[in-house]
């Protein structure tokens, strides 16, 4: 059977946008042959769709997307798409996160959800009811089982999570000699090698071919990679090979939309719209190296930047901006999101602001404008110092001639917020936010001024790893042309806000606060369980009472684009007003 796997990116309610993408996606892989087309989960309506499942006519709009769908998709082709519908049993929830598969104008069969995670960015289980029975769908002398996103992750050690039922195995026991999993599988640096080998696993286990169908594409702050891949055994006929023998079949693109092909009966891959490729497992070892000492990849850190580019673009498509502008101060932060902005929405579309104050070094201010230079972006100058003149002398008074410190500092802070949110209203243009994950976690941030914007495309990303970001960028440029000038990599960190101010000054060296910083955030670990792995008590403590402070900070700071196991916002979820017992 020729199978078409439809890697498609769907915006949140724009059910007259997905179902056109579903259309012309159907009908160019019927016109090549295929006789069974898979969409994503929830490609109807788009993943996640949060809080809009309370919304009456969203679920309604769901269905009507279906039968319409049913009326238009091409015939004699099985078309298998994820959506809500409305839960059919009395009890439980109301709703139901299916799967359906529409042939010759009939939803001809569905699978509901049973696994509905509620960690990380998942709240799923606050919504939908689970399956509570499953069945296979038989479609061209072949048995195909569907088990939708987290249905397959029972496997893995997910902390606090513990699933009673398991669909893979229920599918099985049916008779399934087809796994087909679609998916919303948010990106996170090395998961694609956690699919993989669950696959892998599923594919040993039930001596069948595993059809991963991922979504694509950018909503809010999750990131969908696609991906999609076809793991299978190397002969049909038998399936007793070991599971070097379950190799990778076929792999579609990264962060882009793409429709692939693959042939049930075949020992080899078929053809895509791009050749499939393996990047990861054929890459020279001297690519995978981690050359910057982050735990990172020469690969992964290439595959990152992919990431944060698509996050940058999606977000402003589907927020309804084509251009964006941000504070450029000549250090390493904004310089990264400056070059990220200009591969998402094009150097003709980004306005780089230099708003120099006193203690603006003048090496900042030079390196600011070569960045600019380099990216090819508008660079324009508004001194903040006539203004900052001018909240001194109103605030004379009030001061009471008390000596200068974070009060002045934050001030220079905010009238740049407040010029760069001037900016963004005058021209509809979307502010970038420049604030690092370390600088967030320890609230070395100024509310409403640097961190003011509609987006945070770094905000996932510890300080570490956005100097080894950068390096990465330098080093695939031509020989002689660093697009990041060196002066801004080598230099310590400083905001700049008063004089000879360096970061280290306020924060421990960032390659041990990041370190600690995830112990802290990634594994949830105390003050005295940190001691333990070999880091200093008073440092430990210092570092996890700060961040646990400066919660009410990232309560308002704009959503962050997540790339890692657990990033500030919707995957962490904490009290502002509370007792730091960690210490």
């Amino acid at each position: 059977m020729r199978i078409a796997i439809a890697q498609i990116n769907s915006t949140i309610g724009d059910f007259s946008g997905n179902r056109g993408k579903i259309l012309d996606f159907s009908r160019r892989a019927a016109g090549r042959g295929a006789e069974l087309i898979l969409f994503p989960e929830l490609a109807v309506c788009g993943y996640p769709p949060m809080d809009l499942l309370d919304q009456d006519r969203f679920v309604e709009m769901n269905i009507r997307t279906i039968r319409m769908l049913q009326r238009e998709l091409p015939p004699d082709a099985a078309v298998g798409l994820g959506f809500v519908n409305r839960n059919p049993s009395s009890r439980g929830k109301s709703l139901v996160n299916v799967y359906g598969i529409i042939l010759n104008g009939r939803l001809a069969f569905e699978q509901v959800k049973t696994l509905l995670p509620t960690y990380d960015v998942f709240d799923e289980a606050r919504n939908f009811e689970a399956a509570r029975k499953w069945s296979v769908f038989e479609w061209k002398g072949e048995r195909i089982g569907v088990a939708i996103c987290e249905d397959v992750w029972r496997e893995t050690a997910v902390p606090g999570t513990s699933y009673l039922r398991d669909p893979v195995r229920e599918l099985l026991d049916q008779g399934a000699g087809i796994l087909c999993v679609p998916s919303a599988s948010p990106y996170v640096a090395g998961k694609l090698k956690v699919r993989r080998a669950l696959a892998e696993r599923i594919a040993l286990r039930g001596n069948i071919p595993v059809i991963y169908i991922n979504a694509v594409g950018a909503n809010d702050s999750i990131i969908f990679d696609g991906r999609s891949f076809v793991i299978a055994p190397t002969e049909k006929a038998g399936r007793t090979a070991a599971i070097r023998n379950y190799p990778l079949r076929l792999e579609a693109k990264a962060f882009e939309e793409d429709l692939s092909f693959w042939d049930s009966g075949s020992a080899v891959p078929e053809d895509s719209e791009t050749v499939p490729v393996d990047s990861e497992s054929s890459a020279k070892t001297k690519y995978l190296d981690d050359p910057f000492k982050t735990g990172l990849s020469r690969y992964e850190l290439d595959i990152l930047e992919e990431a944060l580019i698509m996050g940058i673009r999606d977000y402003m498509k589907k927020c309804g901006f084509s251009r964006a502008h941000l504070g450029l101060s000549g250090g390493i932060d904004s310089a990264l999101v400056a070059y990220l902005g200009v591969q998402a929405a094009g150097k003709d579309n980004v306005v780089c602001f230099s708003m120099p104050s006193r203690f603006s070094s003048q090496g900042s201010k030079d390196d600011a404008r070569i960045l600019a230079e380099n990216l090819g972006c508008r660079y324009e100058t508004l001194p903040v110092e006539p203004v900052f003149n001018a909240y001194l002398s109103t605030l004379e008074g009030v001061f009471e001639n008390r000596p200068f410190d974070i009060a002045e500092e934050n001030l220079q802070a905010r009238i740049r917020g407040t010029l760069l949110m001037a900016y963004s209203n005058k021209f509809n243009s979307m502010l970038l936010t420049t604030g690092n994950k370390s600088e967030l976690a320890m609230g070395y941030c100024t509310l409403y001024g640097d961190m003011n914007g509609a987006l945070g495309p770094i905000g996932d990303l510890f300080k570490t790893e956005v100097f080894a970001l950068c390096k990465r960028i330098n080093e695939r440029a031509p020989a002689g042309r660093a697009i990041i000038p060196g002066a801004i990599i080598e230099k310590p960190p400083s905001a700049e806000l008063r004089p000879n101010q360096k970061d280290q000054d306020s924060l421990p060296p960032y390659e041990v606060l990041d370190e600690i910083l995830k112990l802290y955030l990634f594994e949830n670990l105390s003050k005295d369980e940190i001691v333990k792995r070999g880091w200093d008590s008073e440092l430990a403590e210092r570092i996890i009472k700060t961040a646990a402070r400066a919660e009410f900070k990232r309560r308002q700071a704009p959503p962050v684009l997540k790339v890692s196991p657990r990033a500030f916002g919707m995957g962490r979820r904490m009290p502002i007003a509370r007792h730091i017992y960690e210490i």
